[in-house]
């Protein structure tokens, strides 16, 4: 499912237009994104939570000329399904 799909199909159940689902759904991921950026942990009960997961710096190879590169250290974030939505999955 796209972000437009998404948009549309809130729009449809909670009976708005396509104009206001797309600014709340805007709202609800600029909301996580900001919460990530700030080291927050994210819970949404029955769905999974998000967190940020630190790598550290690490000498690594381009894989093109095998020279070896130093790659920095990073933060990705990290997605863990709860119960509910693996529940839901697998019946």
């Amino acid at each position: 499912m796209t972000k437009a799909e998404l948009i549309d199909k809130f729009s449809e159940k909670a009976q708005v237009t396509r104009v206001k689902a797309e600014i709340i759904i805007n709202i609800v991921f600029d909301s996580m994104v900001e919460a990530l950026v700030d080291n927050e942990r994210i819970e949404i009960r029955g769905f999974g939570s998000f967190v940020n997961r630190d790598y550290k710096a690490y000498q690594g190879r381009n894989p093109r000329t095998g020279e070896p590169i130093q790659v920095k250290p990073k933060k990705t974030p990290f997605f863990k399904a709860g119960k509910e939505l693996k529940k839901n999955l697998n019946s």
